[in-house]
């Protein structure tokens, strides 16, 4: 399984930041993940290597994502996919959405996280 690179020493207090301040999507999709509601549990704003991730579960090497309108700039997109590049390289799943799907279809986000969570159980 490979390691992680080293954490930067700031993303620490940054994730701690940005747990105490969830956008509206992140606050919703927490709710329905929090304490093993979809058979694993998620760490929320949790540094891999030396990105952020916004949900991460260690036990399916599966990390959820949740994208504001940002995320459709040009440069925002080459970053999301560096980081995406990152997590496949240490054998980490990364699932996408939407603020406005959490927010609009949260059912069918769950449906997905469940899928996926299903999925890396059966890869163990």
């Amino acid at each position: 399984m490979p390691r992680f690179e080293r954490i930067p020493r700031e993303n620490w207090p940054r994730a701690r930041e940005m747990r105490k301040r969830p956008t509206a999507a992140e606050r919703v999709l927490w709710k329905a993940l929090r304490g093993k509601q979809v058979g694993t549990r998620f760490l929320r704003q949790h540094p891999i290597g030396p990105y952020i991730a916004d949900f991460f579960s260690f036990d399916r090497r599966l990390v959820l994502e949740v994208d504001g309108d940002s995320h459709a700039d040009p440069l925002q997109e080459g970053y999301d996919e560096r980081r995406s590049e990152y997590f496949a390289s240490q054998g980490i799943q990364v699932r996408r959405y939407s603020n406005r799907d959490v927010l609009s279809n949260l059912d069918g986000v769950l449906k997905d996280v469940l899928e996926a969570v299903d999925a890396n159980r059966t890869a163990e």
